[in-house]
């Protein structure tokens, strides 16, 4: 295979990470598939038909009713999760907020875009029924406040919410959401489980081009 810039750049941005994570990592998650916590969720085309979970990495948060009140998780999360996979294939952040927030919304973007691009962002408005169906399809024990929660949620290709059966630290702690105002849970958590779904997919590729390499040679 011709070794071209643009391979080595693919390399150097998205393989090579996983390599080194899969190497140097110690976590019990890192060499298994990351947990389906729930299934059969409502995809975000119910609130804005342009706009997708299926074949996408997705990281969903609530902006809720008082955004400003709640922002410092927000800037928690493009620091901590969007900028390190803002480079990734197919990933996106989806916040998600009322459909009367739009000026505070624009705030938060303007504050947001002064540390980084946010071509990955997509901030998409609902009624209240609409983002409470959406929510409620998640299956989530605890309840919106306001249209708010410090959670956010991993939703892989499949539209299918991801995370862990317990803690590593906290056996009696299940991870179906992410606490963006710990940046403990995002650094040290929802970073390698983000990374564990990508490697996942890897993987997958791999073997299915293995595969094909296989039956090619036996004439299948």
């Amino acid at each position: 295979m011709k070794l071209t810039k643009k391979r080595v750049v693919l390399f150097l941005l998205f393989i090579f990470p996983l390599i080194c994570f899969l190497l140097l990592s110690t976590g019990s998650n890192n060499f298994t598939k990351l947990p389906i916590v729930n299934k059969n969720i409502k995809d975000i085309a119910i609130l804005d038909s342009t706009k997708t979970f299926k074949n996408n990495i997705s990281i969903v948060c609530f902006l809720g009713n008082e955004i400003s009140k709640n922002k410092g998780g927000f800037f928690n999360l493009n620091e901590k999760i969007y900028k390190k996979f803002i480079d990734y294939n197919n990933f996106q952040i989806i916040a998600i907020y009322p459909e009367n927030k739009e000026e505070e919304v624009a705030v938060l973007k303007k504050e947001i875009s002064a540390f980084t691009d946010m071509v990955k962002w997509n901030f998409v408005k609902g009624t209240k029924n609409n983002i409470t169906e959406l929510y409620t399809s998640f299956k989530i024990n605890d309840t919106l406040n306001q249209l708010y929660t410090n959670n956010a949620f991993l939703i892989d290709k499949n539209a299918e919410i991801r995370g862990r059966a317990d803690d590593l630290n906290n056996v009696n702690r299940k991870i179906v959401g992410y606490n963006m105002n710990s940046v403990a849970d995002l650094n040290k958590i929802m970073k390698d489980d983000v990374l564990v779904l990508y490697y996942e997919y890897y993987a997958a590729f791999k073997q299915k081009n293995k595969n094909k390499a296989d039956r090619k040679e036996v004439g299948l």
